[in-house]
């Protein structure tokens, strides 16, 4: 039999390693300065070289290894949300959703831990925290099944609904390709974009509203956006979105007082305040909506469940509260605990599921494909990212960069020799996600009236006049910068389909007169649906109606007729959310 060499406290040599949560918390007078191979040295300063003043010896591995390691210390900085602030804490679900989901997680007085990043969207890793952007707001919750990725960010909407938009856009949110400059010298990318894509209107209203600097990450809200599936026990389901809604309340920077704020003000004001014990939380709500009111809300309404620029009225689909998480721990280390975090929306487990919205689809490929680029296809295995189930969690995923923990010697294919074990289909994929019928076709969006209708209330049901001064003043600002005025006269124009008012002001304040209307405008970007607009017009630039027409008359959205209704495929309930009518 062949010798097994020991180690001191009688474990096998291939078991030898450290701990990384004891490595974590070790302070320094506990550690040996040593190379990155475990050799203690007397002195980080000291080199190898020839004589007194000789050259450097190649011999000189503390050098070469220093120098080596030193010169691969970053990552790719994402693409989107670079610069972030992230902290840690622990949710417990206080009012029991298991009637809408199965989700081991929304049982009354479950709880488990979390970690949270925060983050603005368009600037780079060492971009200034109060810059007038939109947040993102992830939350990864370590569930007993496995980790629940919650990917949203602090505005109800988004830009756009098409995803393949979304390189182009955020292309616009950067620097220009030859001056290099952002949009705040040279904003003609940003209105260029906006001006060709109407849907954005909503989400340009809040961007250069009160909220688009919020005061910090603790005083803003969190929204999915997106719509999701929730499944109960029985197999019924609702569509849902989720609220995280800010037990501090909300604060906003005005544009003013913002060039008066440390660039990492947000990260400043986090951290101090979990640092001095003031932990910052936040509710976690719900609204719901059956399939059969997803259908009426379009055919009544022209909301589409699967649109991110629509929002669900509170008033008809009220919040629920679900439960709260609090952030009550500061990263040991940045770059371990936050630069490395990665969130992935297509991490649900069982009773959380996705809906059909296209945009929503199209970031469960791309986020964890930009996390096995950007971190490496073993990101998964880091602590921060692991998941903390009570079993013991494997699967045939082997090698690859970093592989630490490779599952052993356990067979790396399905094997009937030793055989791993199975938990039972708690989802009825077949009834939750429907049987789809139909020919592949092309898709593109189109500007409607309905898509005016939430900014048309957000400016004159929701801001007071101190609020729309405001407004006026960022937005025309922030147009000064742009140096073609046709884009700002097409601008105007999608701000007068909101209110007449927003165009007047704008024309006064920009010295710029505006097109009365999109009608008769055509769009790069997107069909014009609008009912007045002629046939010339209605064919996004560069398109003919030939041999297809990629405009529908739902715009994407579920009209009657999209579910079935037979047996107990949806959940039955007097009203949405439990909440009697």
């Amino acid at each position: 039999m062949a010798p097994s060499l020991q180690t001191t406290n009688g474990g096998k040599v291939g078991d030898l390693s450290h701990d990384y949560y004891d490595d974590k918390n070790a302070p320094s007078q506990d550690c040996v300065y040593s190379t990155s191979n475990g050799v203690p040295m007397p002195h980080p300063y000291e080199t190898q070289r020839v004589g007194e003043n000789g050259p450097l010896l190649l011999q000189d591995f503390h050098l070469i290894d220093l120098l080596s390691h030193f010169d691969r210390e970053r990552i790719p900085e994402r693409v989107v949300h670079a610069k972030g602030s992230g902290a840690h804490g622990v949710y417990k679900t206080t009012n029991d959703a298991s009637d809408i989901s199965l989700a081991d997680l929304f049982q009354q007085g479950k709880e488990c831990p979390v970690t949270a990043r925060f983050s603005t969207v368009g600037g780079e890793s060492g971009s200034h925290d109060c810059a007038r952007d939109p947040r993102g707001f992830a939350v990864k919750f370590r569930t007993d099944e496995g980790n629940w990725d919650m990917v949203a960010n602090n505005t109800p909407v988004f830009f756009l609904r098409d995803p393949a938009k979304f390189p182009h856009f955020i292309h616009t949110q950067k620097r220009d390709p030859q001056t290099h400059l952002t949009h705040a010298d040279d904003s003609t990318m940003f209105w260029d974009y906006l001006s060709q894509n109407p849907e954005a209107v909503h989400q340009v209203m809040i961007l250069m509203g009160d909220r688009g600097i919020p005061d910090g990450y603790r005083f803003m809200h969190g929204y999915s956006g997106h719509t999701l599936k929730l499944v109960n026990k029985n197999g019924d389901w609702v569509y849902a979105q989720l609220h995280f809604k800010s037990k501090q309340g909300t604060r906003f920077i005005t544009q003013a007082d913002s060039a008066t704020k440390s660039a990492d003000y947000s990260q400043k004001d986090l951290f101090n305040a979990i640092n001095n014990g003031d932990y910052p939380s936040w509710d976690v709500s719900v609204q719901t909506m059956t399939p059969k009111q997803a259908e009426e809300v379009w055919e009544k309404q022209k909301i589409n469940v699967f649109d991110l620029t629509h929002v669900w009225p509170q008033g008809q689909f009220p919040l629920r509260k679900i439960g709260e998480f609090t952030l009550n721990e500061n990263p040991q280390n940045y770059f371990a605990e936050v630069e490395q975090v990665a969130f992935n929306p297509s991490h649900m487990p069982p009773g959380i599921e996705p809906s059909a919205d296209p945009v929503f689809q199209s970031r469960l490929f791309s986020y964890p494909d930009t996390h096995r680029h950007r971190v490496g296809v073993n990101y998964q295995q880091l602590p921060v990212n692991a998941s903390k189930t009570p079993f013991r969690a494997a699967n045939f995923q082997r090698d690859g960069g970093m592989a630490f923990y490779n599952q052993g010697s356990r067979p790396n294919y399905l094997s009937s020799i030793e055989p791993i074990s199975f938990r039972q289909r708690s989802v009825d994929l077949d009834k939750l996600h429907g049987h789809f019928t139909g020919n592949a076709i092309t898709f593109l969006s189109g500007i409607r009236p309905e898509d005016f209708n939430a900014p048309r209330a957000l400016w004159e049901k929701v801001w007071d006049e101190g609020a729309k001064q405001r407004f006026i003043g960022n937005i025309s600002g922030h147009m000064a910068n742009c140096t073609k005025e046709e884009i700002l006269k097409r601008q105007i124009a999608i701000f007068r389909e909101v209110s007449d008012d927003i165009a007047t002001r704008l024309e006064k304040a920009t010295g710029i007169k505006g097109y009365d209307g999109i009608a008769n405008m055509r769009f790069n970007g997107t069909h014009n649906n609008m009912p007045t607009s002629s046939k010339e017009v209605k064919i996004a630039n560069g398109m003919s109606a030939q041999p297809t027409y990629s405009a529908t008359e739902n715009n994407g959205a579920p009209p009657y007729g999209t579910h079935h209704f037979g047996g107990t495929a949806h959940l039955a309930v007097n009203g949405s959310n439990g909440v009697k009518a």
